[in-house]
């Protein structure tokens, strides 16, 4: 068995919580039916249960735990972004004066519809933004949006060639 953690709120009183670190127990059933729903997670319970060794029930029993103790934190799809007409992929450094909270970066970066992923990062960059873009001038204008946001003073960017 392996441990993971994660993190619960408890109500102390009226409006003040407390975070606790939980410990969640994944055995290796669970990462067999984590690593079947990562690569497809329209996979039908009965199919990943004769994978496993268990019943449809037990599969979604499994799955529903997952969800609750947040090892499983949501079922979403992948797009291929040329089919949204998302040509150019970039990686943008973020630079900020003094220092910017992350929950003001995520503001930001959640309100630019182009930007598809953010980290914040250690170096000398504060942010890392990766950032899909119909073409070279759409690009140049959220770049702009993203130069232009408060707190921001440069970025530097690097579009993307090919993926590996």
């Amino acid at each position: 068995m392996s441990s993971r953690v994660g993190f619960a709120l408890r109500k102390l009183h009226s409006q003040t919580y407390e975070v606790m670190e939980i410990a969640l127990r994944l055995d290796d059933i669970d990462h067999k039916i984590i690593a079947r729903l990562s690569d497809n997670s329209r996979e039908s319970y009965a199919s990943i249960g004769s994978m496993v060794g268990l019943s449809t029930a037990a599969v979604k029993r499994r799955v529903d735990r997952l969800r609750a103790d947040g090892a499983i934190r949501r079922f979403t799809i992948e797009v291929e972004p040329a089919a949204l007409g998302w040509t150019i992929e970039a990686f943008v450094e973020l630079y900020c004066e003094g220092r910017v909270p992350p929950d003001r970066m995520r503001e930001m970066v959640t309100s630019i519809p182009e930007v598809t992923r953010a980290y914040t990062v250690t170096g000398e960059a504060d942010g890392i933004l990766v950032v899909r873009a119909e073409d070279a001038s759409h690009f140049e204008r959220v770049l702009g949006v993203i130069r232009n946001y408060p707190g921001v003073s440069r970025t530097r960017s690097a579009l993307v060639l090919s993926e590996l």
